[in-house]
């Protein structure tokens, strides 16, 4: 079956309901319609510009263009992970954080499953690069910006609970163990519960766009059962490298509780 191409008037049509979704939350006094439309509009731009740039890299297929493409989309994936905390790390460790376990994750995931597993050639080709490092920061993205807001929310609550330990003679680690439990399994139920429900209450983004490409429905839910365990691997890996980090961070060389590396709450 051919693809269906989109028009213009196709997407001004899907994008009408944003606009009608932003004047609900307005007469019903949500306070997001302005970042609704801006999270919309910069939708629209960015996969335009994304669209055309690897309409180039496709022509170009240069190894040094296209890890200067992977390493924008991976500071951007940092910035927002920070973005997104009420109470984030204050100075470089606010995005160092984050952007340190998605490296660590993301790209490791990312190296494998092109080497061993698919076995692309080469292995920095665009067509299987960019795809599967994008849906793998974006959704370990989520995850870690969960588990660091967690641990952050948490520590600060529990605040006077980790200072009683740590006068009680407990080392830093075990003072803030259980909140950093707390912190990945809340990380980590995004993913569970999108693995859960794949298949029977949802249809994933990847295996639908292959099918509306036109690739044989078996073979488009093979590359989504791979995609999904990839995911969760690098989600898991990213939330517990960055909970550590950060939970190290909390501490001084003394083991004291260093809250003044928070910045305020969010308004």
């Amino acid at each position: 079956m051919a693809l269906i191409l989109l028009t213009p008037l196709d997407l001004f049509l899907a994008a009408v309901l944003v606009p009608a979704l932003a004047l609900l939350s307005f007469r019903l006094s949500l306070g997001i319609e302005r970042q609704l439309l801006i999270a919309a509009l910069r939708t629209v731009i960015q996969l335009s510009l994304l669209g055309l740039v690897l309409k180039f890299l496709f022509v170009q297929s240069h190894p040094l263009l296209i890890a200067s493409l992977a390493l924008f989309m991976l500071l951007v994936a940092g910035y927002e992970v920070m973005a997104r905390q009420q109470r984030r790390f204050i100075g470089f460790w606010g995005m160092g954080i984050g952007t340190l376990s998605m490296f660590i994750s993301s790209f490791t995931v990312t190296l494998l499953a092109l080497t061993v597993i698919i076995r692309a050639e080469p292995w920095y080709s665009v067509q299987y690069l960019i795809p599967l490092l994008g849906m793998l920061l974006g959704n370990t993205m989520s995850g870690i910006a969960i588990a660091l807001d967690n641990l952050t929310h948490n520590a600060w609550r529990q605040r006077h609970e980790i200072e009683a330990r740590l006068l009680l003679g407990h080392p830093w680690d075990e003072a803030i163990r259980e909140i950093r439990r707390t912190a990945l399994r809340s990380g980590l139920i995004p993913i569970i519960n999108a693995m859960a429900a794949a298949g029977v209450v949802s249809l994933p983004g990847m295996m639908t766009g292959q099918i509306l490409a036109g690739a044989p429905p078996f073979e488009a839910g093979k590359y989504q059962i791979l995609i999904m365990l990839l995911i969760a691997a690098g989600t898991g890996f990213g939330a517990m490298a960055a909970v550590w980090i950060g939970s190290k961070h909390l501490f001084d060389e003394r083991e004291r509780l260093r809250l003044d590396r928070l910045s305020p709450p969010k308004a």
